[in-house]
């Protein structure tokens, strides 16, 4: 597995805090699909969407906006980032999803998350003091779906599946899949034991605080009789570049702190963005130079195959976005990708 660099999004969809230009859905949403087609030109690796079922976001049919990239492209590996199986029927779900990569002729892939936001536990009538055993159970579903297309099964949340035949499959006989995680340790340790692919969430604070998921996921595969080596772990960071630091600081706080006080009802004070600049913070905002010895850190620290970077947060005007874009791929990732063949990744 060659290492990887890619983009993703959430789909938020705010006005932007500088100039007050608030893009219609319609315009958001098609500045994603664009942004997958800049990112296939640019030599991007992969491009993700995530859904989210509440106000300030735009991809709730997350697949559908999948589709329509996968319609535009033709080598760009394509992602959810994440799926949130929680508040889903796993079949519909893997159906989608198989369909999808039949459409992109094999470049999808899904990554499995609980939710880090409630809006759709409500929307669809799942109770969040289920959040554990709900996403266990469809999980285990989810699993069983892609291996075997015909499946017998029973739990407590859904209806039992009697010798159903669970079609299409994919266009490659299995879907990569993928376990979202952050926090704790704990869901790193399950995806390890499932012998899973983990999506990392790491948005700010030390490397060294990410580590111990890391290790524990590799540890716990090992236990369970998996094959690390051949288990997929991605990084998933917020990253701003400009010119300088300094540039990259005064140019990203606007919009971290909008989507901040909006989605979590506290600011972004700027000294965090300050204290990023250390190559040892997860926070990736810098000049090339910074962000080029950050992703670095990473591969030392991590040892993973695949970083992921969102760009577009905020409320991020279309052009900066393409600015930020452009910067990284002629700047940034030739560099961090010698530097990841050196280190046998």
């Amino acid at each position: 597995m060659a290492f990887e660099i890619g983009l993703y999004s959430l789909g938020d969809h705010f006005a932007d805090p500088i100039t007050g230009y608030h893009p219609s859905a319609t315009q958001r949403l098609n500045q994603l699909v664009d942004m997958a087609v800049l990112a296939e030109e640019l030599g991007f690796d992969c491009f993700g969407v995530g859904e989210s079922h509440q106000a300030f976001f735009t991809t709730q049919a997350h697949s559908v906006v999948l589709a329509a990239m996968a319609a535009k492209t033709k080598n760009i590996t394509l992602f959810s980032s994440s799926s949130v199986l929680s508040t889903v029927d796993p079949v519909r779900l893997f159906e989608e999803f198989a369909t999808l990569d039949h459409l992109s002729q094999g470049r999808i892939e899904v990554v499995l998350g609980r939710a880090s936001r409630l809006g759709g536990f409500e929307l669809f009538g799942v109770d969040p003091a289920d959040y554990d055993r709900i996403y266990d159970e469809k999980l285990e579903l989810f699993l069983k779906l892609n291996k075997s297309s015909i499946v017998t099964w029973e739990g407590e949340f859904r209806p039992p599946l009697d010798h159903v035949e669970i079609l299409p499959r994919p266009y490659r006989s299995k879907l990569v899949v993928h376990r979202a995680v952050g926090g704790p340790p704990a869901s790193a340790i399950e995806a390890g034991r499932l012998g899973m692919n983990m999506m990392l969430a790491t948005l700010g604070g030390p490397l060294s605080g990410f580590k111990l998921s890391v290790d524990m996921y590799r540890e716990h595969a090992r236990l369970a009789n998996h094959d690390p080596q051949h288990m997929k772990v991605t990084i998933a960071s917020l990253c701003h570049v400009a010119a300088s630091s300094y540039e990259a600081i005064d140019r990203m706080h606007p919009y971290l702190d909008q989507g901040f006080r909006i989605l979590r009802h506290s600011p972004y004070p700027k000294q965090w963005l300050k204290d990023a600049l250390d190559p040892k913070q997860a926070l990736l905002v810098g000049d090339p130079k910074l962000i080029i010895e950050k992703l670095k850190m990473q591969i030392d620290t991590y040892r993973h195959h695949r970083t992921i970077l969102q760009i577009d947060f905020g409320g991020m005007p279309t052009e900066t976005i393409y600015e930020v874009m452009m910067m990284l791929a002629n700047e940034v990732i030739p560099e961090v990708k010698a530097y990841a063949a050196i280190q046998g990744l």
